[in-house]
């Protein structure tokens, strides 16, 4: 067998020099060491990242960690793979570039310049499309992005183009939530910047009104003063935006715009001053309706969070109650989808039912008893089962009315204290 070639599964034989010397897998990302040598991308940073610092081949010290694409490699191997795919070889796609130190800082500085000769709103937010490429492209890019200060930079540039560009807001925002907010009170605590924010919640872009909640969300999640997070939830132009989003979700952001629009209301909901505000402004109708549809496993836990949160007060639960599937969706939920889950929908059932009678018989006629004597036999959390057992406690006057009341699920009642 000729030396320049090593066998493989397919039947065939990748010429040695397409193989990596660390992995002798077939290089996706060719790059090229101070050394000479030349190793696959993953490969290699996993080498450095343990500690190495000699050429794995040579054992040379690697004075520079420079890692340069060896582009004309990747290009033959590329063409090797389309030559072999009779073989059910497939041709590696062409790398995304890595961000390096020196482009971060020249973009971030480009974005964030205000005067000269050669500045422009359309270069400023083409260097933010050009970061955002880059922290779309891997969380290494997002890290070193972030390690440059980029967060205090693009707070600036979006709070200070609120009378310049409506590109560079977009874009500023847009590449900002990618990143986590080191000082939030820098924006929960000025409430030009708060009023400006919500704003933007309905803005004509579906893209910026999402992001804008995303902010929102996260100043809130990241504040620690009572008084400035109820400073923003008590806002009914707040919440009717947030609402907005999860009502009408636009057809290209069906997902993240459902995401961020419930993980949004439930921060605002944890203010309990502002959750009389979610009632009014229609949370328990849009929340219901979207339960009934179209949220995934987490969405669904956060949205039944929410569910229970405003159910601990009364226009709460009578909202709730006098929506049509709330009670059979709630029923439905338990041990359906997740612990947690079942947990907050026997905690809504639990608030509504003790709220009125006709609830408590709703519930017992879609069949929440045997849900929640299979819940107190279950391996759910003890929190939840303590739920269950109140409400079965609540409803064991409803029981005669029902067929099963007299089944064989009433063996288990032993375990219910009453």
């Amino acid at each position: 067998m000729p030396t320049n070639l090593v066998p493989l599964d397919l039947g065939i034989q990748i010429p040695y020099h397409f193989r990596c010397p660390i992995s002798l897998e077939l290089m996706r990302d060719p790059v090229t060491v101070c050394t000479g040598q030349t190793y696959d991308r993953t490969s290699i940073e996993s080498w450095v990242s343990i500690g190495n610092t000699t050429c794995p081949v040579t054992r040379a010290p690697l004075s520079d960690f420079t890692l340069i694409p060896n582009h004309t490699l990747r290009r033959l191997i590329q063409e090797w793979c389309v030559a072999n795919r009779s073989y059910g070889v497939e041709r590696i796609p062409t790398p995304k570039q890595p961000a390096d130190p020196t482009s971060v800082r020249a973009l971030l500085s480009q974005a964030s310049a205000t005067s000269g000769a050669h500045v422009s709103v359309r270069s400023r937010a083409a260097a933010l499309r050009r970061l955002r490429g880059f922290a779309r492209d891997s969380d290494k890019n997002r890290v070193l992005i972030a390690a440059h200060n980029a967060g205090e930079i693009l707070i600036r540039i979006l709070f200070n183009s609120v009378n310049d560009s409506s590109e560079l807001v977009s874009e500023s925002l847009a590449l900002l939530v990618m990143f986590p907010i080191t000082d939030p009170e820098s924006i929960a605590s000025d409430p030009n910047r708060v009023e400006f924010l919500t704003r933007l919640l309905y803005d004509s872009s579906i893209e910026t009104r999402v992001n804008a909640a995303a902010l929102i969300e996260m100043v809130l999640t990241g504040t620690k003063s009572s008084d400035l997070k109820e400073a923003i939830s008590n806002s009914e132009s707040v919440f009717q935006g947030v609402l907005d989003i999860l009502r009408n979700p636009i057809s290209s952001y069906p997902r993240r715009a459902l995401k961020i629009g419930i993980k949004a209301l439930f921060a605002l909901c944890l203010s309990k001053t502002a959750r009389h505000i979610a009632v009014f402004s229609g949370a328990p109708e849009i929340l219901i309706d979207r339960l009934a549809s179209d949220f995934d496993r987490c969405e669904t836990e956060r949205a039944l969070a929410t569910v229970e949160l405003l159910c601990r007060s009364p226009e709460g639960c009578a909202a709730f109650g006098d929506h049509a599937l709330t009670v059979p969706l709630l029923v439905k939920t338990i041990l359906r989808v997740s612990d947690r889950a079942t947990e907050y929908a026997a905690g809504a059932l639990l608030a509504i039912c003790t709220a009125e009678e006709r609830w408590r018989e709703e519930a017992a006629a879609a069949g929440v008893v045997v849900q929640l004597l299979l819940m107190v036999q279950s391996e759910c959390t003890e929190r939840a089962k303590k739920k269950a057992q109140k409400l079965l406690k609540l409803l064991r006057d409803s029981w005669p009315d029902y067929s099963f009341a007299n089944s064989h699920h009433f063996a288990c009642s032993q375990v219910v204290p009453f």
